[in-house]
């Protein structure tokens, strides 16, 4: 379709789960296999990112990350992508506009662990994210109740999705979003980092 984009064809549920992978670690995947079956999705893609605006140092080279994330992430309807780096984008918004525009009819889900949730009212045009785009959020140890608890989540407390329905977040228009109970997955890319077993670029751990 685009040189070096995925390849998805209308009425395809795709989730997009962004993030710095800095480094990839088990609860990645534990989140992707966990959005996969909750969500119904037919695939979910990687938005490995070039880099956090939200994070005072910058993550490890995005070549280094990208080959990580394909050796811990090995499922057949998942897709490792530089995306952000080729649209020149560093916001969810602006990612998810142009994404729209290049792939006409294709439902796409933005997936974020409920830790992102309790702090998403701090990204960059948050409500045109949550009124254009359905919104996953999977469970993380300790988040739950501040991700409940959360300006988004108040601000669009009539859009939740209930319990059980999860499954048809990818079909309804947004602002909708649901939040996947089940079990979790306490890996953290900071504690990684902080344990000396990923190359850190500049700066303190965050």
């Amino acid at each position: 379709m685009f040189q070096g984009f995925p390849r998805a064809v209308p009425g395809l549920r795709v989730g997009l789960l962004g993030g710095s992978f800095d480094p990839p670690h088990p609860g990645h995947v534990h989140i992707t296999r966990q959005a996969l079956a909750r969500f119904r999705l037919d695939r979910v893609w990687w938005l490995v990112s070039p880099g956090n605006p939200l994070k005072a140092r910058g993550p490890a080279d995005l070549a280094l990350r990208m080959e990580a994330c394909r050796a811990v992430m090995r499922h057949p309807r998942v897709e490792i992508t530089d995306i952000e780096a080729r649209l020149g984008a560093r916001y969810t918004a602006r990612t998810l506009r142009s994404l729209r525009a290049r792939y006409p009819g294709v439902r796409f889900v933005w997936l974020m662990g409920a830790d992102n949730l309790a702090a998403f009212h701090r990204w960059d045009r948050w409500a045109e994210i949550a009124r254009t785009t359905p919104i996953g959020v999977l469970g993380r140890p300790g988040a739950q109740l501040r991700a409940g608890l959360s300006p988004m989540a108040r601000r669009f407390a009539s859009a939740r999705l209930p319990a059980g329905s999860e499954g048809a977040l990818a079909l309804r228009q947004a602002p909708a979003w649901a939040m996947a109970g089940g079990a979790m997955s306490d890996h953290s890319s900071t504690r990684i980092r902080a344990a000396g077993r990923w190359p850190t670029r500049g700066g303190p751990a965050d």
